[in-house]
């Protein structure tokens, strides 16, 4: 087994870390409490993760929420740089197509259209989980609430280590507009903003954010027009409220989402290029290939990628203490990205991902509240069909060569490397070599494709009985059925020069789409105490069952020379999950603490193939034991201090007989400790002018790229200097901030091994540099 701290040990360890450990919650738009004659602050904040507005320190689980507000004090700018505010929340932004979410270790990011997502992401109230199309712009957001552990009563069958919920600003009564303007190095520009109009009974609201900048790794490659990692995202998103009486309120929102990014730079550590040895944080030489646009739809590398999102959610008050809620929502995404998987000059692995989708949800929910019960329950539809199509490039003879020489002794020509010292292509001279001259170069494609068609049905119920002021239970379960479908495909001609498929392993369907289905049914509880010591300070303890849904994989094998399909249906992954904790808020300091344990079954992994594909597999047993600590402090009403910590102990459990090679390992994307710790300055200086500043450090700990670990495919700890300050002129009218990220200008990796790493060339993204800039805002 993986060492085990106790829980005892541990909590005795954070306590200790308490008065140094970012703030549990910041006040979203600081409501009025009645009677209160401060506005609300840390714990106070009004949080809807149990469906119903409470304030976060009387929820029953370990919730972290930031509002809008709090998310433009401290300059976060994506989900990925958020992250490194919430203890037990890591997420990996590789693209806005590939983004990896990880909550306490474990980690949601298959693009494979028959898998299923561990972490659930909502969109005002509707699962946005698929990762191809679960990317979301962070503009002009109410909150953003991070619930931590299954909730499957609450947030669906993907919720089975957590769920991350995105709220939209609303439209509200009365007129205000916003704009902002913004410019930083790396020719940084920023247009943002919203207007707001309308009266009590119907209201509307536009919301829109464009961001540009140059990439800040340099490509040498002469027929790519872009620098890696550049962007130009554009978001918009229009709302509209209908709120006839005070008992009916109707959202309508739609939103639209678009990336036009040059490519991720997968940086050889194995190839050279003309600048020098292979350097993970120097230039690159990605593109070369000239057959890449016949091949893979574009000759240029990068991501080209939009998003189309609907939501109307209706809520009706009837009867003294009834409401129905139905949240309904249309999702549909469809990208494109280019790479090139070997990171080096050769035409060795160039690749492209076509992802394409839509999803359907229907949620329907009635509750109950009055002083001695709360209740909800309901039911929900989710619907979607996707796809993932993945089209390979290259020239059989370099393809060969490269091949051979990285991967055994045994180059196919002796003496001609695939990449010389000075990033030239010896390779692309082998197909002279072995055709006699008949030919100089011989372009080779394939594709390979998955598909997943799931429909899930699900009934829940929530009741909490309230026998004192003081002691809250809780229990609910929903009832889960799912019908799975998948489809798999190929098209892998044989290679001229070997007769054979180029990739090894890969089998050819020639076209022909194999199907499979799977039906499958689950129940999934939770159970929750809340005990109030006193009026500022509440314990609370949970039990609850998370899963992942069974996988029906389905691929191709070769049976006395016929291709067949090739069905696994990977057992579904289960997990327990216990925890207890505090919560607490009196005067000026609020904060939670709180300890977890962990047990999963059938703990799914997935395995890169010898072809660049993967599949997923079952590592057996893991454990997880971790400890979260939040704390906010406002010592006077113009400054404020916030810290955080995490710590987690988990992997997969050692001694495991079912599958060894992955025995011991620690889970991929997980630091065992992360935390964060700054303060706000925002003080008047007179006539209308205030000054506001947010300093803040981020560290984490080493973390593993891939299971098994391999301490060459990891990072080492990462320490982040940020700020944010400026001058607010004419009661905020008027704003001039200036901004700094990575201020230090650590270099370190965001990603390693990747697709690559199949074909023994791993490769390395660098993370982003320092950037900075300034930002100029009006308001009316």
């Amino acid at each position: 087994m993986l060492p085990r701290r106790s829980a005892l040990t541990l909590l005795a360890a954070t306590t200790a870390l308490v008065p140094f450990a970012p703030a549990f919650a910041q006040a979203a738009a600081q409501p009025e409490v009645p009677g209160a004659e401060e506005p609300v602050r840390g714990n106070e904040i009004i949080v809807t993760a149990q469906k119903i507005e409470q304030r976060a320190v009387d929820v029953p689980i370990t919730i972290s929420a930031l509002s809008g507000d709090r998310i433009s004090e401290l300059g976060v700018t994506d989900l990925d740089e958020l992250s490194n505010y919430i203890p037990g929340l890591n997420i990996q932004e590789q693209s806005a197509n590939n983004p990896g979410i990880v909550i306490r270790g474990i980690t949601s990011d298959s693009g494979s259209s028959q898998q299923g997502p561990r972490v659930t992401l909502y969109y005002n109230g509707v699962d946005i989980s698929r990762s191809r199309g679960s990317y979301q712009a962070i503009y002009d957001l109410d909150r953003v609430e991070v619930i931590k552990g299954p909730q499957a009563t609450l947030f669906g069958t993907a919720s089975a280590v957590g769920a991350i919920s995105l709220v939209s600003a609303r439209p509200r009564e009365g007129f205000s507009a916003e704009l902002t303007g913004g410019y930083g190095n790396f020719d940084q520009t920023l247009l943002s903003g919203y207007v707001n109009a309308g009266s009590d009974v119907l209201s509307g609201r536009v919301a829109f954010e464009w961001r540009t900048r140059d990439g800040y790794v340099e490509n040498l490659a002469p027929n790519q027009e872009e620098e890696l990692y550049s962007q130009d995202n554009l978001g918009v998103r229009a709302s509209l409220r209908y709120a006839p009486t005070s008992d009916l309120t109707v959202d309508l929102i739609g939103t639209f989402d678009r990336q036009r990014n040059g490519g991720t730079p997968f940086i050889s550590g194995t190839f050279p290029t003309p600048a020098g040895p292979p350097d993970f944080y120097g230039d690159a030489f990605l593109g070369g290939s000239p057959y890449s646009e016949a091949a893979l739809g574009n000759s240029q590398l990068g991501l080209d990628r939009e998003i189309y999102d609907l939501n109307l959610t209706a809520e009706y008050g009837f009867a003294d203490s009834w409401t129905f809620t139905t949240v309904n929502g249309y999702r549909e995404f469809d990208s494109a990205e280019v790479f090139d998987a070997d990171g080096g000059p050769a035409p060795f692995l160039e690749f492209a991902e076509i992802a394409k989708g839509w999803q359907f949800s229907h949620e329907g929910r009635f509750s109950y509240v009055d002083p001695a019960w709360r209740a909800s329950f309901g039911w929900n539809f989710f619907t979607e069909d996707n796809l993932q199509n993945v089209p390979f490039s290259t020239e059989e003879g370099t393809f060969l060569q490269c091949l051979t020489t990285v991967a055994s002794p045994n180059p196919l020509i002796a003496g001609v490397p695939c990449v010389g010292p000075d990033g030239s292509v010896p390779a692309s001279v082998v197909t002279g070599l072995v055709t006699g001259g008949a030919a100089t170069a011989i372009p080779y494609t394939s594709t390979f494709e998955n598909q997943g068609k799931n429909d899930s049905y699900s009934v829940f119920a929530d009741v909490t009985w309230i026998p004192t002021d003081r002691l809250e239970l809780t229990a609910g379960a929903r009832l889960l059925i799912e019908e799975r479908r998948s489809g798999y495909m190929t098209d892998v001609p044989n290679s001229v020069i070997t007769g054979a498929p180029l990739i090894p392993g890969q089998i050819d369907t020639r076209g022909e789409l194999f199907t499979a289905d799977g039906s499958f049914s689950a129940v999934l509880p939770r159970f929750n105490i809340l005990y109030r010591l006193n009026d500022d300070l509440n314990v609370f303890a949970t039990v609850s069952k998370g899963r992942r849904s069974p996988v029906v994989q389905l691929s191709a094998r070769r049976v006395a020379g016929v291709v067949v399909p090739n069905l696994q249906v990977v057992p579904e992954e289960t997990v327990w999950n216990y925890e207890g904790g505090l919560k607490f808020g009196s005067g000026i300091v609020s904060g939670s603490l709180g300890v977890y344990y962990q047990k999963y079954d059938g703990f799914q992994v997935s395995v890169l193939q010898d072809d660049g594909s993967s599949l997923t597999e079952s590592a057996g047993t893991a454990s997880n034991l971790g400890v979260e600590a939040e704390l906010a402090v406002d010592p006077t009403d113009w400054l404020s201090l916030f810290g955080n910590v995490g710590y987690i102990d988990g992997g997969i459990d050692e001694g495991n007989d079912f599958a060894p090679q992955f025995s011991g390992a620690r889970f991929r994307l997980q630091p065992e400790w992360q935390a964060a710790a700054g303060f706000t300055i925002d003080a008047p200086l007179g006539n209308g002018m205030r000054f506001f500043a947010t300093p803040s450090i981020t560290y984490r700990s080493r973390i593993f790229f891939q299971v098994p670990n391999d301490p060459l495919i990891s990072q080492g700890p990462v320490t982040l200097l940020n700020a944010r300050a400026g001058v607010s002129f004419a009661d905020e009218r008027l704003e001039i901030a200036a901004f700094i990220r990575n201020a230090a200008d650590e270099e370190y990796l965001l990603d390693a091994g990747n697709t690559g790493g199949a074909f023994n060339v791993p490769t390395f993204i660098p993370a982003e540099p320092r950037f900075y800039g300034i930002q100029i805002t009006g308001r009316i």
